[in-house]
Parts: C-alpha cells; structure tokens; sequence
C-alpha cells in the first residue's frame, strides 16, 4: 500500500525538453540490483509496520499501567496512524523535490529513533506524543516506496515488486506484534518499545546498504500552487470519493476489531497472555495471500463482484466471533482477516483504474482516508467496548460495515457506465496488487 508522487504522471509535466539528458535503463528482473531492491523495500516495510503496529496487543497492559479505559488506551495507535495520514501527502512531494531514497531512509531512521525514546517516555502522555511523531516519521516509506519502483524497474515486474513489499509491510505488522508480547510479559512495555528501535536501526542500515540509488528520479521544485491544483483535481474526479470513504469504514474496522479484541482475551473466560493474544495476529499470513489473489479476482471477474463476496465474507468472521469457543473465535479472526485484505486491495486497484489525472496521488488520498479511519473509528470503537463489551463492539462494526456496503452498491451502479464509457485504466492489475 504506497502512494507515488504526483509528479510520475502529472499531465502538465508534459514530453522532455529537448536536449534534455535521456534516462538511463531501468533495472533489468533477475538482476543483482533488483534483488537487492527488492530486498531492501521488503525490509523497510517489515520494519516500518511492525513499528507502528507492535503495540497493538498491549492495549490492555496500557490500561492497566497508567489506569485508563480503552479507549485512552488506544490513543498509542490512533495517534499513529492520525499522524500518518497527515504525513503521506506532504512525503510525496518532499520526494519529487529530493529524490524517493533519502525519503525513505530518513522515515525508517527517525521511526527507530522514536521507537527507542517511547522506550524512555516518563508517562502515558509522552508516549502518546511520542507515537504520534512515529505516525508522521514513517509515513515517508508507505508513501514513497511504489514510486521507486515505477521509476526504476522493469515494468514488467512492477506488480511482482509490489507484492514484495506488501508481504513485508504484512510479515512486519504480524510477528512484531508477537514479539512485543513476549517482549512485554518479561520485561514489561518498555522493552518492548526498545525491541522496536532495535529493529528500525538495523532495517535502516539494510535499506541503506541494499537499495541501489536513483538513477532515472528528476526532480521537480516545490510549488503550493501546483500541489494545491494537483490537490483539487483530484477531489473533482467522479467516483474516487466513494473509494475514500470506503477506505475510511474499511480500515476504522479493521483496527477497531484488532484492538478491542485483545480486551476481550484477556479477560475471563480465556485469561490469555499478552504473548498468546500475539499470537493470534499471526492469521495476518492469510492477508500475505488474500490481497495478490483478490486482486487477480477483480481483474477477471470485476470489482464490484469481488468486493461483495469479501465484505459478506467479513460479514461471517464477525458473527462467529460472538461465540464463546475460543477455535469459533480464532476461524471468525481469519475470515475477517482475510475479507479485510481482500477488500482493500480490490479497492485501491479500483481507485488506480478509475483515477484520470493522477494515479499516484489518488492512491495518496486513498492511503491518507485509510489512515483517518485507523485513527478515528478505532478511538470510536473504545466508547463501543466501554458501553458493551465485545457486543458493543460488534454493534459498532456492524455500522461500518453496513456503510461499506452501501458504498459498494453504489460503485457496483456506477461500474457499467463507466466500462462503456472508457477502458480500463492501463497498469490496473498492477494497481490491484497494493
């Protein structure tokens, strides 16, 4: 999930100037600089979103800890991720000025060092503030990372790149929640959080030692006045407003269901550990598989299709979680799981098949409403637990959801008179791998 700078397919850049120095040839597939590109994007998202979503299965422990309910709890990753999303915009541009490289690098870096200083925050405010400079600190890899590619690769191993760099950004987000569980029962959350800075310090070194440098990134000067035209054509586009709405219901879910669920294992009757509800976010592997193959679906079959299939999908995985049987739990964790992933890819390749001005930057708003949903609805979805425990939280998701399907219904009604109106966007299976 990455939003490119506008500049890679801004119309008013126009042809090259003549004379202008032609661009080098991009990186070959199978060679050693695209592996090692590869590897490189692969561990900067493991690093970047197991930083950011490590402490999710110590909600409970934060409330224990400095006495707040779940809510304040869950400010550790909803000021994150409020804070990403104002971050990805302005990272995009910072990129067309200075190249994606040092962007990126300096988002792992700065995201290492706020990892090791919440390890030494004085109180839960601190901490709060300090995770909030994390969100912004790395939103510059997620924005960033898709436009190296565009630019240097092959584009006949684009998507196969991206999908590298989801399955880190998704292999980072699942283990390094176990790990800050096992790191919490024995050395408390502090340990935790310097197990984190640990981890960002060496994936910056990889990143650093690994990624060739640019050679085909021309930079472009920073102007508000262009931005903001960028900004606003955008905004205009028929149809992408949906999609970022969409975006907004789909991950507010998705986090407020990871969050609340740690609260309710443990408590009675599963009494689990903060290692064991770890655990559980190891069925994120089903993501790692669910987001190519939805993707594949959509270009064959259609969005609309496969985005219905997935939200009832989601559907089923929350109901099942209304059991007390710790396996009917587990098996509804995974449908909804992989629901969620589906759906977010199908729906970010849709916003790439339909965006007319530029893709890159509608997949920036895309990722910046997905953002705003962490960070609001999973702050929403603590009020829900307060007023009723899980139930109270599957009130709150059924809302949601209900919103994702009106959504939905309402792109599937415009889908027909697009397709007749023009074909599909070139690069959309690509698009569809985000």
């Amino acid at each position: 999930m990455s939003a490119t700078p506008a500049s890679l397919s801004c119309p008013a850049e126009g042809p090259p100037r003549a004379g202008s120095e032609p661009l080098p040839p991009p990186i070959a597939s199978g060679s050693a600089a695209h592996r090692a590109a590869r590897w490189a994007l692969f561990a900067g998202g493991f690093a970047t979103f197991g930083m950011f979503y490590g402490p999710q299965p110590l909600l409970p422990l934060f409330g224990s800890a400095f006495g707040l309910d779940a809510a304040q709890a869950s400010g550790v990753l909803s000021a994150t991720a409020g804070a990403m999303a104002l971050g990805l915009i302005p990272a995009g541009f910072l990129a067309q000025r200075y190249g994606p490289k040092p962007v990126m690098l300096a988002s792992i870096v700065l995201g290492a060092l706020c990892s090791l200083l919440c390890a030494m925050a004085p109180g839960y405010g601190a901490l709060v503030a300090l995770r909030a400079l994390l969100g912004l600190s790395l939103a510059g890899l997620p924005a960033v990372s898709s436009a190296w590619l565009a630019e240097e690769v092959d584009p006949r191993t684009l998507g196969q790149s991206v999908g590298l760099i989801i399955a880190g950004n998704a292999a980072g987000g699942m283990s390094s929640r176990l790990v800050c569980g096992l790191l919490a029962d024995h050395t408390g959350w502090r340990g935790a959080f310097a197990g984190l800075g640990v981890l960002g310090v060496l994936a910056a070194f990889e990143f650093w030692r690994s990624l060739p440098p640019s050679r085909r990134h021309r930079p472009r000067p920073l102007h508000p006045r262009h931005a903001l035209a960028d900004l606003r054509a955008v905004a205009g586009e028929p149809g992408l407003k949906p999609l970022f709405a969409l975006a907004l219901l789909l991950m507010g879910g998705f986090v407020s269901f990871y969050n609340y669920l740690g609260f309710r294992l443990v408590q009675a009757p599963f009494a689990l550990s903060h290692a064991t509800i770890g655990a559980v976010f190891l069925l994120y592997v089903v993501g790692m598989f669910s987001s190519p193959w939805a993707g594949r679906q959509a270009d064959r079959q259609g969005s609309p299709r496969v985005l219905a299939a997935m939200l009832a999908l989601c559907a089923a995985g929350l109901g099942l979680t209304l059991s007390n049987a710790l396996p009917l739990i587990i098996a509804g964790v995974a449908l909804f799981t992989f629901g969620f992933f589906a759906a977010h890819s199908v729906a970010i390749g849709w916003v790439g098949r339909i965006a007319r001005h530029s893709k890159s930057l509608a997949s920036a708003a895309y990722l910046t409403m997905y953002y705003v949903g962490a960070s609001s609805m999973g702050w929403l979805g603590g009020h829900a637990w307060q007023a009723g425990a899980w139930p109270g939280v599957l009130g709150f998701l059924a809302a949601l959801w209900l919103g994702c399907v009106a959504i939905a219904w309402h792109m599937a009604r415009l889908a027909p008179a697009r397709a007749a109106s023009r074909a599909p966007a070139h690069g959309a299976g690509i698009a569809s791998q985000f």
